[in-house]
């Protein structure tokens, strides 16, 4: 049996983009003499809809969707997902389910058994677990058709598995002797192969062949790669799918040797990896919104390149609008880099200096500001000028406001509410700044699109005279690394210290973290690349008196 795996990039709630997608790679399949296809999780709807399947007309229009499929895809069999009512007086109301459909006929249909509700996940909030674990009979093949989560539970790939049930094994009982998961697996740093281990792993140890189809392209913060593979009995990937974009490759049961035609490049380094990410993340977060421009506050720092180098990639420098906003604390040097950086990307600068109306601010507010040696009042009114004239410019132009700061800042509140914080998408606010910088270096290797003192110089943010980021913050390499260990690895302080930290450096950025949940809690969405981002898979009261120890 010859299987496409075809993984494409759904729209939530676009049926008629999705359905056309579907018929589109299921006639490539065919084309290719394929006898199955398999899509993603949920490829009918887009994932993940979250309380759009509250909308009954939601989930009826869903359902109309696939049943045009079935009569209208021939020749070919198709495994895709879908949401499935349930019919039970008990329980939640809905199903997250596939389908095998040939010729007209649904010959098996599976309902997921996991529902994960961790990070971003909260699948239980809407469906009901399926109750049944069979395997069935399939061009003859015995299929065990398994959905996303229903994999990550084997014993020995899991440590600390959340569910009682492994269905994976319970398929194998029941005779399976080729495993297929239709998955909407995330992106994040490092994940991919941890995944090609533990679906590896599963076909060594049931001695089986694994399907895996896994969605690909950004829906709101969460993004997937893609990198759709399939696994022989020896647990080897034999073929495999590009990242961060639409593909088809096609797995031949008969040939266990890894296919050279079928192993499609991905990238390298997991810098590589989370630059594309949010490439993809943009344009599909901009142009699934409705829009096709987008624009950004150059600043003449590293954060601002960045953005707007992903921007140009994303959407085309035609589509990328930058503004400059200098004040008396502006340098020479961001001056000249900032018009260096422009040119170097061929997007279009127009420069609005601030000074006058920080002068009449200060002019007609309370006598008690100063007006030589601003603090932080005066320096937030400054970011605040900023971000009103860029949210200006968004309104004039129909554009997405992109705001750029990185996760460290966001991290400890080195950011202004209703200033640098504007903006419609955060590109990088799950970027830590030692990994922007490393991401410049990498971009910069093919050619200098970043003029080198923006990577070299101290950052600041230029809101009073002589300021760099050092003057408040520690280190970012250390800084970073103390990040990482409270928010993704959820160490303790005692733990952090014990590391080698000292104590009022980690006590401090822990009480940074906490104190300034309000404002992450009013941030624009952000791209996720690593294990645990801002935003709604990282849910911490805002209102609470919790000490960490």
């Amino acid at each position: 049996m010859k299987i496409a795996i075809a993984q494409i990039n759904p729209i939530i709630g676009d049926f008629e983009h999705n359905s056309r997608r579907i018929k589109y790679y299921a006639d490539k399949a065919r084309t290719l003499s394929c006898d199955l296809v398999v899509f993603s999780e949920l490829t009918v709807s887009g994932y993940p809809p979250r309380d759009l399947l509250e909308k009954d007309d939601f989930v009826d229009t869903n359902i109309a969707y696939l049943n045009d499929l079935v009569s209208s895809i021939d020749g070919i069999g198709v495994i895709c997902g879908f949401v499935d009512k349930n019919p039970d007086d008990e329980g939640n109301r809905l199903f997250n389910s596939a389908v095998l459909f040939e010729n007209g006929k649904i010959l098996h249909k599976v309902n997921k058994r996991l529902l994960p509700t961790y990070d971003v996940f909260d699948e239980r909030r809407y469906f009901e677990p399926g109750a049944e674990v069979v395997s069935f009979p399939y061009k003859e093949h015995r299929i065990g058709l398994t959905i996303c989560e229903d994999v990550w539970n084997d014993k020995d790939s899991i440590n600390k598995r959340v569910y009682h049930l492994n269905p994976v094994l319970l398929m194998i009982e029941d005779g399976a002797d080729l495993i297929i998961n239709i998955s909407a697996s995330p992106f994040h740093v490092g994940k991919r192969e941890f995944r090609w281990d533990m679906l590896g792993s599963i076909a060594k140890k049931y001695d089986v062949p694994l399907v895996f189809a896994n969605q690909v392209g950004g829906n709101d913060s969460v993004l997937f790669d893609g990198i759709s593979a399939a696994f022989n009995r020896e647990g080897k990937m034999t073929v495999r799918a590009k990242d961060f974009e639409e593909d088809l490759v096609v797995f031949d049961l008969k040939r266990s040797e890894p296919d050279e035609k079928n192993l499609h490049a991905v990238a390298g380094l997991d810098t590589e990896s989370v630059l594309k990410a949010l490439i993809m993340g943009t344009h599909d977060y901009v142009t699934k919104c409705g829009f096709q421009k987008v624009v950004v506050g150059l600043s003449g720092g590293i954060d601002s390149a960045l953005t707007t180098y992903v921007a140009t990639m994303a959407l085309g420098k035609e589509n990328v609008s930058t503004v400059f906003m200098p004040s008396q604390y502006t340098s020479k040097d961001n001056y000249e880099d900032t018009k260096r950086f422009a040119e170097n990307l061929g997007i279009t600068i127009e420069t609005i200096p601030i000074d006058g109306m920080f002068k009449e601010f200060l002019k007609y507010t309370s006598p008690s500001f100063k007006k030589n040696e601003p603090g932080i009042v005066e320096q937030n009114i400054q970011a605040r000028i900023r971000g009103t004239i860029l949210m200006a410019m968004s309104n004039r132009e129909g554009s997405i406001l992109l705001s750029t700061g990185n996760k460290s800042e966001l991290a400890v509140g080195y950011c202004t509410l209703y200033g640098d914080m504007n903006g419609g998408l955060a590109v990088i606010s799950d970027v830590p700044k030692t990994v922007v910088y490393d991401l410049a270096r990498f971009i910069n290797a093919e050619k200098e699109y970043i003029p080198s003192r923006i990577i070299t110089k101290a950052p600041s943010a230029e809101l009073k005279p002589g300021q760099t980021d050092q003057d408040d913050l520690p280190p970012y390499d250390i800084l970073d690394f103390i990040l990482k260990g409270y928010i993704e690895d959820f160490k303790s302080a005692d733990e952090l210290i014990k590391i080698g930290f000292a104590r009022d450096l980690v006590e401090d950025a822990i009480s940074r973290v906490d104190r300034n949940e309000y404002k992450r809690h009013q941030a624009a969405p952000g791209l996720k690349v690593t294990s645990k981002a801002f935003g709604y898979g990282r849910r911490y009261p805002l209102a609470q008196r919790y000490t960490p120890k």
